[in-house]
């Protein structure tokens, strides 16, 4: 959450500013270990990325807009099982953790927590 509003400080938001999901997967080449999907959910706008560090390690950040909403979707790979996503709420966001295909995928945003949940498909 607290690379979520990090992000929305002025400047902070996109490494790469793109609705094009082929340019934002390109751009993340040769600066992460892993090639993110990038591609929007049906609904979401993508806005572009950044790269982002969560515990350590360096991860894929991805910005989706839905209607007024900004939306920062981390994803990097995981050993895990693949999970159902889990809603929680902290300090007036909502956050969802979901595993899929070998990848971990957090949405955080202040969009309700039932249209978050569509970002997991």
């Amino acid at each position: 959450m607290s690379a979520h509003v990090r992000s929305l400080q002025a400047g902070h938001l996109l490494d790469v500013p793109s609705s094009n999901p082929h340019t934002v997967k390109l751009w993340f080449t040769g600066k992460l270990d892993f090639a993110p999907d990038v591609t929007p959910p049906a609904g979401f706008e993508l806005v572009g990325g950044r790269l982002d560090y969560l515990d350590g390690r360096g991860v894929a950040a991805l910005i989706y807009h839905y209607r007024q909403h900004t939306i920062n979707l981390f994803t990097w790979p995981t050993g895990e099982a693949d999970e159902a996503p889990a809603p929680e709420t902290m300090q007036g966001f909502h956050i969802l953790h979901w595993v899929r295909g070998g990848m971990n995928w957090w949405a955080v945003s202040d969009l309700a927590g039932e249209e978050l949940k569509r970002m997991a498909g």
